[in-house]
């Protein structure tokens, strides 16, 4: 098995050579599941990324129940994040990493994204604000992949708006509204959640977009 630092560098290898180190949450985040993939490194990636799928997709039916069931709601979505994570670290880290993995990978984050977004909205959040997180989701990992198409080798450093902080306001926005939902105050908890990661979405398409004008341009 790899060790930590091999592992990183594998890992910028598969992801356009962007640094992880540049971002303290993505690079924490890879660092905590490399720990997890080297305790359960006989499990098959393929089936972790599929259980990461359902799970997140799962998550829009205690979204939909409201209340208290929104702390559900949060918790699976780590869940699936977590089970997202470690597939790739097992795949990178024990050396069964392929490029037909790579793609079923980034096609079943964009699904479980799709599932984030779908949660939001039946907990309270208005249809155009959900459809607007679910889209900045989607948009940078097809921005970096039509680059890619253009010839472009690398991605630059990593944005505000990476997977990880995506899983992260998605779940504290479930959980929190979840923690309030006593109090009437659910809606409006997850109604600013989306907002803000709508906000942050922006942000992060914008990097993304000086790196790739940049690297187009050379």
């Amino acid at each position: 098995m790899l060790s930590r630092e091999e592992y990183l560098a594998a890992w910028s290898t598969w992801h356009g050579g962007a640094d992880p180190t540049t971002s303290r949450l993505v690079h924490g985040w890879l660092s905590g599941v490399y720990a997890l993939a080297r305790r359960f490194a006989g499990l098959p990636p393929v089936a972790v990324t599929v259980a990461g799928l359902l799970v997140a997709v799962a998550a829009v039916v205690p979204a939909a129940a409201g209340g208290p069931w929104l702390v559900l709601a949060g918790v699976l979505v780590g869940c699936s994040a977590l089970l997202d994570g470690l597939d790739g670290a097992l795949a990178i880290a024990t050396g069964r990493a392929s490029r037909r993995g790579f793609v079923l990978d980034s096609a079943v984050d964009r699904l479980s994204e799709g599932g984030f977004a779908a949660a939001l909205w039946v907990a309270g959040a208005p249809g155009w604000l959900a459809a607007g997180f679910g889209a900045l989701c989607w948009l940078p990992d097809y921005l970096r992949a039509r680059a890619g198409q253009a010839g472009v080798t690398e991605t630059g450093e990593l944005s505000v708006w990476e997977r990880p902080t995506r899983v992260v306001m998605t779940g504290f926005t479930l959980g929190g509204a979840g923690v309030v939902a006593g109090l009437g105050w659910a809606e409006a908890v997850v109604t600013c959640g989306t907002a803000v990661g709508c906000l942050l979405g922006v942000v992060g398409v914008a990097q993304l977009g000086t790196a790739l004008r940049r690297a187009l341009a050379d």
